[in-house]
């Protein structure tokens, strides 16, 4: 059975142009910069659910299948009151750890869909993510001079869906500036002028912000060797546009070299273009602190990830808390086969057969996070007789 999510509406064709305006576009930009705005706001692709049998997906190990059925169960909690997987949690909290059970538990429950493209291919990119550990302070320093802000007073968010349900998930961030919203400052602005809003901490490479804005969650090292844990609190509303990107319009890298690695040596080589490679993103991400602990940070479902079996996807094509069959292999080329659990989001997170694999906390799981750019499958385990995510239809006369 393949199954397609229904056309975005007429409404929706004008609508997500007017979003792109409102959440950050200049009318004094140039028309290249213009061009590849309306790119980015075009409506989105089309996702097909293709319906298989339990034996088309690949051979897991017993230790990864438990590791991604508890990642996912960690979640239940939060899911309880959902309606689609809401029974199959409760289900779930009775079975024993073990392979044999886990595996009964899944076929007699779930179904499996294939995410194929709009191209109907089933492959896609997996990236990967995970927590770093940046030096700071608390107060502004010699050296700590970077602020890491929290969420501005005067930054307002309209979720759009409440009004245009077939724009869930759509929201426009802006100030406003008498009655009239206005786009937010963008990054390039903040950097050079300041924010409003209060800094949680302070950090003493630029980059290491950009790096920060970028994974979504940090541990800063301050005095006394505490280790303070900050993670994405809001955005000031303009799309996210990756800063390797920009290195290769320029020049200065291939795109097949890019990776923070890569980034992080050409900005120490060329410490005076930084300013410059910063304003090429315009979003920009405000953040709050986190209770200090040993688990994973907490991602958009507001549960702590699991290093190595917790995924950022696209929620308009894979809700979050579904129990997702990935395949893939690591930078190295060894391969990854194993049930994960979607429990974030991110904005380049996007696309039908896509994943962010978090890889977790520290030096180590940063070089594979930064390396890893890698083909991939994803299949979707979801409950037996549930209707498949859809995109709402416009309503009658629209």
């Amino acid at each position: 059975m393949n199954v397609t999510l229904k056309p975005w509406s007429r409404r929706l064709a004008w609508a997500l142009p007017m979003i792109a305006l409102l959440a950050g576009c200049d009318a004094g930009k140039d028309a290249a910069n213009d061009a590849h705005k309306a790119e980015e706001a075009k409506p989105h692709p089309v996702a097909t659910y293709v319906n298989v049998p339990w034996e088309a997906l690949p051979a897991v190990s017993e230790a990864d299948l438990l590791a991604g059925f508890d990642s996912w169960r960690s979640a239940c909690q939060r899911l309880k009151a959902d309606p689609v997987w809401g029974a199959t949690c409760a289900a779930a909290t009775d079975v024993p750890r073990s392979a044999g059970a886990v595996r009964g538990f899944l076929k007699a429950r779930l179904d499996v869909f294939g995410l194929r493209s709009a191209d109907n291919s089933p492959n896609g990119l997996i990236t990967g993510y995970y927590e770093p550990i940046y030096p700071g302070s608390l107060t502004e320093t010699a050296n700590a001079h970077v602020p890491v802000y929290g969420v501005p007073d005067d930054l307002i968010i309209v979720n759009l869906e409440s009004i245009y349900p077939e724009l869930k998930g759509k929201r426009l961030r802006g100030r406003l500036e008498g009655r009239v919203l206005k786009p937010y400052d963008d990054a390039s602005t903040i950097n050079s002028q300041g924010s409003s809003a209060k800094p949680i901490a302070w950090l003493t490479n630029p980059m290491d912000l950009q790096f920060l804005q970028i994974q979504g969650s940090a541990r800063i090292k301050v005095a006394g060797g505490r280790q303070l844990r900050v993670g994405y609190a809001d955005q000031n509303g303009y799309p996210y546009r990756p800063i390797g990107r920009w290195l290769v319009e320029q020049g200065e890298l291939k795109k097949d070299e890019v990776s923070m690695g890569t980034i992080s040596a050409w900005a120490k080589a060329h410490p005076e273009r930084i300013p410059e490679l910063l304003a090429s993103n315009p979003s920009y991400v405000f953040f709050s602190t986190r209770p200090d602990s040993n688990e994973g940070p907490r991602g958009s479902l507001n549960v702590p990830l699991t290093a190595g079996y917790s995924v950022a996807v696209d929620r308009k094509v894979i809700p979050l808390g579904s129990l997702l069959w990935l395949s893939t292999t690591k930078p190295d080329g060894s391969p990854i086969a194993r049930p994960v659990a979607a429990q974030d989001t991110g904005g380049a997170i996007t696309g039908e057969v896509r994943a962010d694999l978090f890889w977790g906390t520290g030096d180590a799981a940063g070089e594979l996070a930064g390396n890893m750019k890698q083909q991939g499958q994803i299949w979707m385990l979801w409950p037996k007789g549930a209707a498949l995510p859809q995109v709402p239809d416009a309503p009658a006369g629209s």
